[in-house]
């Protein structure tokens, strides 16, 4: 059996092991598959595993020995999934893998937010404690999270590992889910529509995938139904917000700052204006990089392949059995 690696979620040489597939067939691995590369590159190939590379209906017609796609990730917008389906080709994903790295990233950007550790750092760093008559300074005020409210938009596996944090601080917990958790309903933690999160929350917190219901759910008519000076986290998917109505709020003010580890474009435009605009903290989508979810990724992904070739298909997303 051909297996071919089209491109997989960077890492340090020799940090993930990756030797198991090898006792399913003939490996090819590519850092990277450029843009009309992907046809080529599959060939003859039986299955193929990617993470960002764009799998076509013409790039499927191209390679009709293919019958397997795994996807080394949770989304797999970048596969015609449909088109798949028509050819019978079963399309899997990775569902789980990061949850706890995800949610801890989400919790470090609003500690960020209401700390400013790195700020405070650099100015110790440029010696200012040496000259500063008082044994003490700060140039934002500390944000106490104790008896706030956190809405979290998506209570699965993610937005529950932030709910735990949340809870651990002493917030009280909105969530606004299509699917309901009964279990997880207490004094502290409820479900609410998403009018009502939106304006009784202090943070908000985006862990849902996109979806066209999704898309563009943060813009300047939500935003205008918040409270002043809300705290926004998004480490989902960065077409969850209009940028362009973020950007303003937090320049005006009504929103107080803002922590994002994933932007419509990445890397971003540098004329994009959330780069610009004021408390607007930025990380270049590393929420999942932890080595110990890369390690499951992968360790997921071969799951999914030993799954295939004994007939025990899992993780299929687009319905082919």
């Amino acid at each position: 059996m051909k297996i071919v690696v089209l491109d997989y979620p960077r890492e340090n040489p020799g940090e993930i092991d990756w030797s198991g597939f090898n006792k399913y067939g003939e490996v090819t691995r590519y850092e990277r598959t450029l843009p009309g590369e992907a046809a080529d590159r599959i060939g003859d190939a039986d299955v193929v595993f990617l993470n960002k590379t764009v799998i076509t209906k013409e790039d499927l017609d191209k390679c009709p020995n293919l019958k397997f796609i795994s996807v080394i990730a949770t989304g797999y917008n970048t596969v015609d999934v449909n088109a798949c389906r028509e050819k019978g080709i079963p399309v899997a994903n990775v569902p789980s893998y990061g949850s706890e790295a995800i949610g801890q990233h989400a919790v470090a950007l609003l500690l960020e937010i209401t700390d400013h550790v790195a700020y405070h750092d650099g100015e110790v760093r440029k010696g200012r404690t040496n000259t500063a008559n008082d044994w003490c300074f700060w140039d934002y005020p500390s944000i106490e999270l104790e008896n706030k409210t956190m809405g979290i938009i998506g209570l699965g596996r993610i937005g529950q590992y932030t709910m735990k944090a949340a809870l651990a601080f002493g917030m009280k917990v909105l969530a606004f889910d299509s699917c309901k958790n009964e279990s997880l309903i207490n004094e502290n933690c409820n479900y609410t529509d998403l009018d009502t999160l939106l304006s009784k929350s202090d943070v908000i917190a985006l862990h849902c995938p996109l979806f066209p219901e999704t898309e563009n759910m943060i813009n300047k008519d939500t935003i205008a139904k918040m409270k002043d000076g809300v705290i926004i986290i998004n480490n989902s998917r960065g077409a969850l917000i209009v940028e362009e109505d973020l950007a303003e709020a937090l320049n005006s003010g009504k929103v107080y700052a803002a922590g994002l580890d994933a932007m419509r474009n990445e890397p971003p435009a540098m004329d994009n204006p959330l780069l610009h605009a004021k408390n607007c903290f930025i990380t270049p989508h590393i929420s999942w990089a932890a080595i110990e979810a890369r390690q499951r990724l992968v360790d997921y992904s071969l799951d999914n392949l030993r799954a295939y070739v004994e007939g025990n298909k899992t993780n299929i997303v687009n319905g082919v059995e």
